[in-house]
């Protein structure tokens, strides 16, 4: 009688630890599936981007090698950079979007930030070239070639930026990605570099050639600076810098929880939309296991209910006495 009890009992669990195997399947498929159309949306931006950028590049390139205008092939070839910071963006993608497995139990989306330093990178060996390339003209100058078609072909390179640079930003928010706001940052950079080329072929027209290879380093600088802003916004996530500076909203929520006495050593990590959340709670030192286990699963829902991007939040019961 006792051994086929223990049987029941024995059956009874297994048949539980299935139910749980298939659950956690059917989370995982899921789960699967959401990331894999979320990061289609991010490479099918990246790859129209790409085509947009390598256009306005070889445009650019050539007609300024053409005409001797170095400031010119100087904004083409950040425009070309633009296109390979796609291509980076295209690789991180693809690692990021892999499923969670035994070894990445966080998933794989930090590859997307980690590739926004390969971003950052291009840009600063671009800089750097140019910084070399404007000092070189510096001290043996030669005469540009500027005429209509310079200004026509700078207005419509930069009309098509301008569009890619709000596209690209707008969807990079909307899908909170790292490589399309850092990408968008990188054209933001390019658009400036456009303005300030536009206005040294007007200053050249009016008879100071000088100005040209000026206006390159000064673009060399704005292009070092966005590659500056994409490593430290990268660095900041790598590295786990607090994602919530401020944590009166967190404990704001926690301590309205019925049950809850007191909320401390607050943390927070993570990207924007991938944030993990630890805390510690302290509760009735008399209080029974299982409520305390309720009281954690219900601030776990409010604090992923009331703020956005939040991926795992982790209890730390403690007791309190009054």
């Amino acid at each position: 009688m006792v051994s086929a009890f223990s049987t029941g009992i024995d059956k009874s669990n297994l048949n539980k630890k299935m139910v749980c195997k298939k659950l956690c399947l059917l989370y995982n498929i899921i789960m699967t599936a959401d990331i894999q159309k979320h990061y289609r949306k991010i490479r099918k931006i990246l790859l129209i981007v790409l085509i947009l950028n390598w256009l306005v590049a070889l445009v650019k390139i050539i007609y300024g090698l053409s005409s001797r205008c170095s400031s010119m092939a100087a904004d083409g070839f950040h425009s070309l950079s633009d296109g390979t910071s796609n291509v980076i963006g295209l690789l991180g993608i693809h690692f990021a979007c892999q499923p969670v497995d035994k070894d990445h139990p966080y998933g794989h989306k930090k590859y997307e930030t980690l590739f926004s330093l390969g971003i950052s990178a291009m840009l600063f060996l671009v800089s750097f070239n140019l910084i070399k390339q404007g000092w070189a003209r510096l001290h043996h100058p030669e005469l540009p070639q500027v005429d209509i078609n310079s200004f026509i072909i700078m207005i419509i390179t930069l009309a098509i930026n301008i569009w890619v640079m709000r596209y690209e930003n707008h969807r990079g928010k909307e899908l909170k990605s790292d490589i399309l706001i850092s990408d968008s940052m990188h054209t933001q950079a390019d658009i400036i570099t456009s303005f300030s080329v536009i206005a040294s072929l007007i200053v050249i027209k009016l008879g100071f050639p000088l100005i040209d290879p000026i206006i390159t380093i000064l673009i060399a600088f704005f292009i070092g600076f966005a590659a500056f802003e994409i490593a430290k916004q990268s660095s900041d996530v790598l590295c786990d810098t607090a994602v919530f500076l401020d944590d009166r909203k967190i404990m704001d929520i926690v301590l309205k929880t019925k049950g809850v006495r007191a909320c401390h050593k607050i943390r927070s990590r993570g990207r924007i939309d991938d944030i993990y959340v630890d805390l510690h709670v302290q509760v009735n030192p008399n209080m029974h296991v299982d409520d305390a286990h309720k009281i954690s699963d219900h601030i776990e829902e409010a604090i992923k209910s009331a703020l956005p991007g939040i991926t795992d939040v982790v209890v730390h019961m403690e007791p309190r006495e009054d």
